[in-house]
């Protein structure tokens, strides 16, 4: 069946507290491409196999985060649709249209703040700009690689009070499906989901927290746990600073690393998981295992890992 509706994570904006040495970090350690830089100050990169002209916006701010997350969708149609379906849910607010242009090479979004206290937005156009490669015959990647060199922006980790709102705005309104879940309790309170649009074990994921709109992490994939290990060298060698791993996941499988940007947000590089069809039932994790779910070799929970966002 054809992806249809919200296809796949388009965007995300991160504020960061020095645009120089966030360029540095962005561009020659995770390996990004510098695809443009607009009037706002703003820079923007995308990973070399993404086609998009951008999936990473940095703003220079006086305190680190994520400003928005946006997500591409399949036609300005499906867009119009689902901004007057979240319109009518009554689980959004601060609703609003941003014009065409607004951001680099890209058209109309329509933003909204859900229960969690995050701005998300929706968007149909951007321009394609390639991966370095022909369309016809290519190689398999382009020349000119350096730093871990991810294949793409995969997902965001995001922290918020409302999380049973936030995904029933996702769920039922964004056509998002729960591929797995953390409970809590006898009441067996969700206290995590990741959701996933596509057949990726998420494209977003959400951990119930008391303070509203906490970004965790900005992930990125890789091609293999090889190319994890190289980045674990490339993390000592340009001596950026190191949260935890090179390890894996219980949820989702994937095999991981996390470290930080000069700003303190938090980034991921990952590769593996699972395929997720529609049809695949959720997975559910109880807080007693929350160890083995998150870190699955230690089995052991760190507790910066879990309380460190911006």
């Amino acid at each position: 069946m054809a992806m249809t509706g919200v296809l796949r994570p388009g965007h995300v904006q991160l504020r960061v507290l020095d645009m120089k040495a966030a360029i540095e970090h962005y561009g020659n350690v995770l390996g990004l491409w510098e695809s443009g830089r607009d009037a706002q100050g703003r820079v923007y990169f995308k990973a070399w196999d993404e086609h998009d002209h951008h999936s990473v916006v940095l703003r220079e701010a006086d305190e680190a985060g994520m400003d928005f997350l946006g997500f591409r969708v399949d036609s300005p149609a499906t867009l119009k649709k689902l901004a007057a379906d979240v319109k009518a849910s009554g689980l959004a607010t601060q609703l609003q249209w941003i014009e065409a242009g607004e951001m680099l090479k890209t058209g109309e979004r329509f933003r909204f703040t859900v229960a969690t206290g995050h701005s998300i937005e929706l968007f149909a156009e951007k321009e394609k700009v390639g991966n370095g490669m022909p369309l016809e015959n290519p190689e398999i990647y382009p020349d000119g690689l350096k730093g871990m060199s991810p294949t793409r922006f995969d997902h965001c980790l995001l922290y918020g009070d409302d999380l049973d709102g936030t995904v029933k705005l996702f769920i039922d309104v964004l056509g998002f499906s729960l591929a797995e879940q953390v409970v809590a309790g006898p009441d067996r309170l969700q206290i995590a989901a990741f959701l996933t649009c596509s057949n990726k074990p998420h494209d977003v994921a959400f951990i119930r927290h008391p303070e509203k709109n906490k970004f965790h992490h900005a992930s990125f994939i890789l091609d293999n746990w090889g190319e994890v290990l190289k980045a674990a060298d490339i993390i000592t060698r340009k001596r950026v600073s190191l949260d935890i791993g090179p390890t894996r996941h219980g949820i989702t499988r994937g095999e991981t690393i996390y470290f930080f940007d000069p700003s303190g947000n938090r980034n991921e590089v990952f590769s593996g998981g699972y395929i997720a069809y529609p049809d695949r039932p959720p997975l559910t994790w109880t807080d007693d295992e929350l160890g083995r779910a998150i870190f699955y070799h230690d089995r052991k929970l760190n507790e910066a890992f879990l309380s460190v966002v911006t």
